[in-house]
């Protein structure tokens, strides 16, 4: 009972497991094609609640307030869940390993890198529509604008970007505030990817989701720059100096106050120009570039970014042996 104890309470040793679990399984797609993945669940809840509340017909004032009760109760649903599953759990001896389970299953280590590495594998064999295929399932911009180099990019920038939402956030919010802080940074999360958009259905609507988002994402996008600065010492064709200089100098050039971050750390470390002019479906983003090297970028340059991607991975699960190890000895 007691090492059921120390791990229950021990966000560290919950976290170093998780990251492993997922590092090896992924998000386990053989168990969920039988029951609903977790974010699936908020996808449709917020699915329902958005097809009833935000009508074209109603003024923005109303949407906007309509918005922010979505954002408000699926939130604050997700934290009593979580709240319930650890008051429930406590003492017990499966409490651990549910925890263990919940995180593994919420973190996308394993499930980021292997779309991501489907574009580069789908743009070498397939040639530019077989990338187009593959890009679109981790991208919100349009693939059809895209030709093989912005195919390169955009999964570039996704692998860098999603390393922050996807992978450090999580974690951050885990170690700072548990599982509520968890299911409500998740839940925000999906909330932003599917309403937290600029368009004319969802900028008053989603105004709320994209505004928590961002906040929620300060400090994990500035620590997956660090990150992925650090990790260019690991990587032998990446420059950790060039990266820290673009994250300084070009972090600021994208329209999201968090995405540029990561990005500029990996478009800097691996000599690449990313972001840029592109197009959303509806919108079209006149963006400055992050980064003075090649726009050109190639399916090979996806594979350099996933060794920067693990690389930066393992450094942050080197941070959470750290704690644990300070934690424990305290």
């Amino acid at each position: 009972m007691g090492e059921a104890e120390i791990v229950a309470v021990d966000p560290f040793i919950i976290l170093l497991l998780a990251l492993a679990i997922d590092a090896v399984l992924g998000d386990l797609p053989q168990l969920f094609r039988f029951v609903p993945h977790p974010v699936a669940l908020v996808g449709r809840a917020i699915e329902f609640l958005e097809r009833r509340l935000n009508r074209d017909s109603r003024s923005n004032a109303d949407r906007t307030l309509r918005g922010a009760f979505v954002v408000l109760v699926l939130c604050g649903s997700a934290g009593g869940v979580a709240w319930f599953i650890q008051w429930i759990g406590q003492g017990r001896v499966w409490s651990g390993p549910l925890e263990v389970f919940l995180v593994a299953v919420l973190v996308a280590q394993r499930s980021l890198f292997d779309h991501v590495r489907a574009v580069a594998v789908a743009l070498d064999k397939g040639g530019l529509y077989a990338g187009r295929d593959a890009v679109r399932h981790i991208v919100g911009r349009d693939p059809e604008s895209l030709d093989e180099h912005g195919v390169a990019r955009a999964a570039i920038e996704s692998c860098a970007e999603n390393f922050s939402d996807a992978v450090v956030a999580p974690v951050f919010w885990y170690a700072l505030a548990g599982l509520p802080g968890l299911f409500v940074y998740k839940t925000a999360s999906t909330l932003d990817s599917m309403i937290g958009h600029r368009s004319a259905r969802y900028r008053a609507f989603g105004m709320t989701a994209a505004r928590l988002d961002d906040a929620l994402n300060l400090v994990p996008a500035r620590l997956s720059a660090v990150l992925m600065i650090l990790a260019a010492f690991f990587v032998p064709t990446a420059s950790p100096w060039r990266a820290l200089k673009t994250t300084l100098r070009d972090s600021g050039h994208h329209r999201s106050i968090n995405s540029g971050w990561p990005e500029a750390a990996m478009a800097g470390a691996l000599d690449l120009a990313l972001a840029g002019p592109r197009r959303y479906p509806g919108e079209f983003v006149n963006d400055r570039w992050i980064g003075e090297g090649r726009a050109r970028a190639t399916a090979g340059d996806i594979r350099r970014s996933l060794y920067m991607f693990v690389a930066a991975c393992l450094l942050n699960a080197m941070l959470v042996a750290g704690l644990a190890w300070v934690s424990l000895g305290r």
